[in-house]
């Protein structure tokens, strides 16, 4: 085992332990234990998919053997509670899932700027989950999901696309275990 992933180890199981100590009603309670610190700024359940299901893209953070974080920002479909997102059949992201399944996903909704103030009006949503890879019907309904979003005006084109690119692309959904929402708004 190398070291780094034995030092994760060692600190995730500490970090679990201590999580269990807290209670798991709260609404404002984000994945293993950490708070919102602006509960006022919380959104709720509903609002927060709202966020998630209106915008584009989404960062996808993971942790590699090498113990640093990976984001990287991608196209994604909420379906049915779980994030799906796909790839190539390889790569840094497809890497990191092999060695942590443990993920984080965060999408950014409206923003607005206020010079004048200091500040930022904005919505977001961030999930933790596991993430597996998707295969067979799931996987072609994640993918025709994905069309329906980004290319609904070419769902006959996207079908036969689809058709030829299935076997060289993966997917994989994010099993969703904790979710939050947070904004600042007018």
């Amino acid at each position: 085992m190398a070291v780094s992933r034995a030092v994760y180890l060692l600190r995730n199981a500490s970090f679990e332990r201590h999580s269990e100590q807290l209670p798991n009603s709260s609404p404002s309670q984000l994945s293993k234990g950490a708070r919102m610190r602006r509960v006022d700024r919380e959104l709720s359940l509903d609002e927060t998919i709202k966020v998630i299901e209106n915008q584009e893209y989404g960062v996808l953070s993971t942790i590699g053997e090498n113990g640093y974080p990976y984001g990287i920002p991608l196209n994604y479909a909420y379906i049915d509670g779980a994030i799906y997102i796909h790839g190539a059949r390889s790569g840094h992201k497809i890497e990191n899932f092999s060695f942590c399944e443990k993920v984080s996903f965060t999408v950014v909704g409206d923003t607005e700027v206020l010079p004048e103030k200091f500040g930022t009006n904005y919505e977001s949503a961030i999930c933790f989950g596991k993430i597996s890879e998707a295969v067979d019907s799931e996987k072609e309904k994640a993918l025709y999901s994905l069309i329906e979003k980004y290319s609904a005006d070419y769902l006959a084109e996207g079908r036969e696309y689809l058709a030829k690119m299935t076997k060289a692309t993966r997917v994989f959904k994010i099993s969703i275990e904790s979710i939050s929402g947070k904004a600042k708004r007018k």
